[in-house]
């Protein structure tokens, strides 16, 4: 074969290296429709193919569904008949991922959000704008955002103080799974008291925690708490949790949300940038942004990450959980 051949050849294999590839790129984007869903008629379903995220425009701002294409939903759906009634009306868990500003206080956090929403459909997402709340001056904003590729999805939180006095809050992101699963929260590394004797993070309690409770596992690797039917009480725990992720598993998938710990910042709660309550069915994955004083006209901003892999089962052995965890962790983003 002539070296003219030979050129030939490698031309044409590059060519058709750079039309798989660019092929590959365009089948991988992200399309977005409007569609009715959770007795919703205007929600947005955002899908790349391997994931779909679903979120509200009728109330909220919401994030609805986030599953596998064609798999169930990660996180839970509830019904208006879950209501909670305040001075400034009535509030609805929906369930979902919500947008809140900590600490908790009746009525202040429980400002109603069942009015419909301004969105922004954008190129891999949509902009969730809710109406300034008349009641503290807060707006609230959500940006939902998915990658072409994989499962992530990145979640801009957002509050604005359009009130003409100074606030002090933090930034939260509320995640409601839906029940039947095991949360998984990584404890510090080990270090054993002869290398180190100063202490590697704070826990807060609230005064209805148990830490007796069945449903809390407390090993040397992780915290574990699963929901469970028959206990329909409350228990929740926080925490600074400086490694900035939690993962949940359901239904033989496993949820990972990724987060960011800033040191040195001042977070609600006697320092938590993460927290999680269950009750009965019901578990929440909570994540925490730094206090944060709003001058009026300023805003605030946390970020999560959310990552959903498939066909993957826990382990009762710290060690081998990990082992299970490492690889899955680093196809993950960190802050």
């Amino acid at each position: 074969m002539g070296r003219s051949s030979k050129s030939g050849t490698i031309a044409a294999v590059m060519a058709a290296f750079y039309i798989a590839l660019t092929g590959a790129a365009e089948a991988a984007q992200v399309n977005i429709e409007k569609i009715p869903y959770f007795n919703q008629p205007n929600c947005y379903k955002i899908t790349n193919g391997t994931v779909d995220v679903i979120v509200t425009s009728d109330i909220g701002p919401r994030v609805i569904a986030y599953r596998l294409t064609g798999g169930s939903n990660v996180l839970a759906e509830i019904g208006k008949e879950s209501v909670m009634k305040t001075e400034f009306g009535e509030w609805h868990p929906w369930g979902g991922h919500r947008l809140w500003h900590a600490p908790e206080s009746i009525p202040r956090t429980y400002v109603p959000d069942n009015s419909p929403l301004k969105a922004d459909v954008l190129k891999s997402g949509v902009r969730l704008t809710a109406e300034t709340e008349k009641q503290t001056g807060i707006q609230k904003e959500l940006l939902v955002e998915l990658s072409a590729n994989g499962s992530e999805v990145t979640l801009t939180h957002k509050l604005t103080n359009n009130g003409v006095w100074p606030v002090e809050l933090a930034v939260w992101g509320l995640t409601i799974v839906k029940g039947g699963g095991e949360e998984i929260i990584p404890n510090e590394p080990f270090i054993s008291h002869d290398d180190k004797l100063l202490p590697a993070r704070a826990m807060t309690l609230w005064n209805y925690t148990d830490l007796s409770d069945s449903r809390f596992t407390f090993g040397k690797g992780f915290t574990r708490l699963k929901t469970d039917l028959a206990k329909k009480w409350p228990n929740k725990i926080g925490l600074e949790n400086t490694l900035g992720w939690t993962g949940y598993f359901v239904d033989g998938n496993l949820f990972v949300k990724r987060f960011a710990h800033v040191p040195g910042s001042t977070y609600p709660d006697k320092g938590c940038n993460y927290e999680t309550y269950t009750d009965g069915d019901f578990m929440e994955m909570e994540s925490l942004g730094p206090v944060t004083r709003l001058e009026p006209g300023q805003a605030a901003t946390h970020i999560e990450r959310w990552y959903l892999f498939e066909g993957v089962k826990s382990a009762r052995d710290d060690e081998a959980l990990q082992k299970t965890l490492a690889p899955l962790l680093k196809q993950t983003k960190g802050f």
